[in-house]
C-alpha cells in the first residue's frame, strides 16, 4: 500500500536510512536493509525480497513507521490524558508539568526535546509532538505515576479509557453467628 506525500514534505532515502522534512520538523530513522523503500510519482513504495515470514513481518513494520513518519511532521500527533479525582489537579511552571494526585509531594514530569504539554484547566492534559512513539512513551509514563484505581477510580487515565470498578468488601452484609 503506497504512501501519499502531503504538500510541504520533502523525503530523502539513503541505503536504508530515510530522513522526512516537513512543515513541523525533521525524522529520521534507519531501517532493515533487506526492505528497499522508492519513491514514485509523489508517494513511497516498500518492496519486499520474498515472501518469507521475517520479511512480511518487517514489510509490515517498515511501512506503518515510515506512514507515521510523514503524518507526524505533516500534522503532528497527540494524545490526551485526564485527572479524576478530588483535589487532583495539574499546572504547569515553565516547561514542566506538576501533578498533584494524591501523594504528599508534587510529582513534576519534564518533557523531552521535541515534545509538549498543554493542560486544558486543571484536569485535562494533552502530549503533543510529532514523533509517535515519544508522544505515546511520554503518557504512558505521565499515566504511570498514578494509574486508575480499581476501587474508586481516582488517577491518571486516558481520555476515553473506561476504567471498570470493582465492588470492595461486602462483609457486614449478610449471615453472622447464630
Amino acid at each position: 500500500m503506497p504512501i501519499a506525500m502531503p504538500k510541504g514534505v520533502e523525503v530523502k532515502i539513503d541505503e536504508g536510512r530515510v530522513v522526512v522534512k516537513g512543515p513541523k520538523g525533521t525524522l529520521e530513522r534507519t531501517f532493515n536493509p533487506d526492505m528497499s523503500i522508492n519513491m514514485e510519482d509523489g508517494f513511497l513504495k516498500v518492496t519486499r525480497p520474498s515472501d518469507g515470514r521475517q520479511h512480511r513481518a518487517l514489510h509490515g513494520l517498515t511501512r506503518t513507521l515510515l506512514d507515521n513518519m510523514v503524518k507526524g511532521v505533516s500534522d503532528g500527533f497527540e494524545k490526551n490524558l485526564e485527572i479524576v479525582g478530588v483535589g487532583y489537579r495539574a499546572e504547569m511552571s515553565g516547561q514542566k508539568l506538576v501533578m498533584r494526585i494524591g501523594f504528599s509531594h508534587a510529582v513534576e514530569v519534564v518533557p523531552p526535546a521535541g515534545l509538549s504539554i498543554v493542560l486544558d484547566g486543571q484536569t485535562k492534559i494533552k502530549v503533543q509532538g510529532i514523533d509517535k512513539e515519544k508522544v505515546g512513551q511520554l503518557a504512558a509514563e505521565i499515566r504511570g505515576v498514578h494509574p486508575p484505581d480499581h476501587y474508586k477510580g481516582k488517577g491518571v487515565r486516558y481520555a476515553g479509557e473506561v476504567v471498570r470498578l470493582k465492588a470492595g468488601k461486602t462483609g457486614k452484609a449478610g449471615g453472622g453467628k447464630k
